[in-house]
């Protein structure tokens, strides 16, 4: 929801006041009550009788934990798609969707898409954990991987014409469902293969991966983008290409992991 709504208040914003350094000095302060608010009101949950760790024992630990390895690298593959959506989708619709007037998506247009995408992943987060619950948790990830490609394909399609807005609208909502997918059983697999004393350095690792994906994801799509009109709409083909080694990785992990 976050996520999201960052890209719609933010574009809101720009649309506005046209003041981009106004965006980030807001994004410092909402991070300033974010501390305030885990400071104040969130309690230590660290057991009493946990024994301390050597730091770098510790980093060691989880980075010879081969199954923490495998799922790092389908993680920031996903993350990085999470990093499309938000940076390359809305300048790929805005720029090169061939729409019936000629050119890109409106912003006003691509404003109430991404709208849509923010409450349909809202209101479905809850049902597809709900629903996801009958699977394990690297097969709820192979969930999430399909309807990434399913949403890149439809995203392509949107782009070179065939029913724009439609196309665009049902990329979003199928991308909505991949997002809720993801999100929670990421974080649930890597807490439930860590050990009790290792958990918070395993949970580092996992935001680790969500650097990665958005250090490599925009740079990437921009410079997609940058090549044309034959690249920037085959990159969504590519990408959703791209979730058959993703599949193939969480296959390898889930013949890897325990069944419960």
């Amino acid at each position: 929801l976050g996520l999201g709504a960052g890209v719609v208040l933010g574009g809101l914003l720009i649309s506005l006041t046209g003041l981009y350094r106004a965006l980030f000095v807001i994004d410092g302060l909402t991070f300033l009550v974010f501390f305030a608010i885990i400071y104040g009101a969130i309690a230590e949950t660290r057991p009493p009788n946990n024994p301390q760790t050597p730091f770098w024992q510790g980093w060691g630990q989880a980075f010879r934990d081969r199954n923490l390895m495998i799922f790092a690298l389908v993680n920031v593959l996903l993350t990085g798609y999470l990093a499309q959506v938000q940076s390359t989708l809305p300048v790929y619709l805005n720029r090169f969707a061939t729409t019936e007037a000629g050119h890109g998506m409106a912003e006003g247009a691509l404003s109430l898409l991404f709208t849509g995408h923010i409450i349909l992943a809202t209101l479905c987060q809850l049902p597809m954990a709900r629903w996801l619950g009958r699977f394990r948790q690297a097969q709820g990830l192979m969930v999430s991987a399909w309807l990434w490609g399913i949403g890149f394909g439809l995203t392509w399609l949107a782009g070179t014409g065939m029913a724009p807005y439609l196309g665009a609208g049902l990329a979003l909502a199928v991308m909505a469902l991949a997002m809720v997918a993801y999100t929670p059983i990421g974080s649930a697999l890597v807490a439930a293969i860590a050990p009790d004393a290792l958990r918070g350095v395993y949970l580092s690792v996992n935001s680790m991966c969500w650097a990665m994906g958005y250090l490599i994801g925009p740079p990437l799509g921009g410079w997609a983008l940058d090549q044309g009109d034959r690249l920037a709409h085959g990159f969504w083909l590519l990408l959703a290409l791209s979730i058959l080694p993703a599949l193939g990785i969480l296959a390898w992990l889930d013949n890897r992991l325990p069944n419960p």
